[in-house]
C-alpha cells in the first residue's frame, strides 16, 4: 500500500457528472473517464465507497415542484441512483476492480440490499462500494445519503468531486477573480451557504467530525488529495 493519509473515504459524485458535455442521460466516455480517476485510487491500495446522485435522469425535487408528489418524485430519483451506479460498477469493473452495488431499495435481481457489515467486508476485501438509492427514503438527498453512508462506514473523509477543484467565494466559471478557500469550518459553510452539501449531510460531517474535501474529479486531484497533498477544499474545524 502507497503512503496515504486516508485508508478509506466515500466520494460522492452528482448525477450530472455522468452526463459529461450532455445535459441528460449517461456518457460512456465521461463515465470511463471518472472510474479511470478512481481507479488510480484503488490501485494505492485505498478503501473506496460512492455516492452518485441521480440528477441526469430525474430531478425528484424540480419535479415536485411541477406538481408531481414529492414522495413519487423523490423515489423515481432514487432508481436513476441505481441505474448511474451500475453504469459506473460495469465501467470499473471493465478497468479490473471489484464491486458490488448495495440498494437502500430491494431489487434483488439487479444489485444486493445494503446492509453496514456487509458493505464494511466488501470494502476490506478491496471491493468497490456503490451505495444507490439514497438513503432510501423520500425528503432526503444524496449528499444527505453520502454523509449518512460516510458515517456508518466509518470512512475518514467524504469527498464531494465536481467539475471545478474546490470552494470559491464566487463563481469560477464566471469570475476570473475568484479565490478558492483552502479551508473552511463547517459553521462557515452553513452560513455562507457555500454549496458544499445540503444542510443535514454538513450537520451529520460536523457532529461526527468527519471532514468533507471537495476537489476536482479530473486530472489526478483525488489521488493527489488522499496521498495528503495541498488539493481542493477542506470542510471542518
Amino acid at each position: 500500500m502507497a503512503d496515504l493519509h486516508y485508508t478509506r473515504v466515500l466520494i460522492k459524485l452528482s448525477g450530472e457528472a455522468l452526463a459529461g458535455e450532455n445535459k441528460f442521460g449517461i456518457d460512456p466516455e465521461t463515465v470511463n473517464k471518472i472510474s479511470a480517476e478512481i481507479g488510480e485510487v484503488l490501485d494505492l491500495g485505498l478503501q473506496v465507497a460512492l455516492v452518485i446522485g441521480g440528477g441526469n435522469i430525474f430531478r425528484g425535487i424540480s419535479s415536485s415542484a411541477k406538481g408531481m408528489d414529492r414522495s413519487s418524485a423523490d423515489y423515481m430519483g432514487m432508481l436513476a441512483t441505481v441505474m448511474n451506479a451500475v453504469a459506473v460498477q460495469d465501467a470499473l469493473e471493465k478497468q479490473g476492480h471489484a464491486t458490488r452495488v448495495l440498494s437502500a431499495i430491494t431489487m434483488q435481481e439487479v444489485c444486493e440490499p445494503y446492509i453496514r457489515r456487509r458493505a464494511e467486508r466488501h470494502l476490506e476485501k478491496g471491493r468497490v462500494v456503490i451505495c444507490a438509492a439514497g438513503t432510501g427514503n423520500p425528503y432526503f438527498t444524496t449528499d444527505t445519503a453520502a454523509a449518512l453512508r460516510g458515517m456508518e462506514l466509518k470512512c475518514e473523509a467524504i469527498i464531494k468531486a465536481t467539475k471545478v477543484d474546490g470552494v470559491y467565494d464566487k463563481d469560477p466559471m464566471k469570475f476570473s477573480d475568484a479565490v478558492r478557500f483552502k479551508k473552511v469550518g463547517y459553521q462557515e459553510a452553513l452560513h455562507k451557504k457555500l454549496g458544499v452539501m445540503d444542510y443535514t449531510a454538513i450537520t451529520l460531517a460536523m457532529e461526527n467530525q468527519v471532514p468533507i474535501i471537495v476537489c476536482s474529479m479530473f486530472g489526478g486531484s483525488i489521488k493527489r488529495l488522499v496521498m495528503g497533498e495541498d488539493e481542493g477544499t477542506i470542510v471542518g474545524d
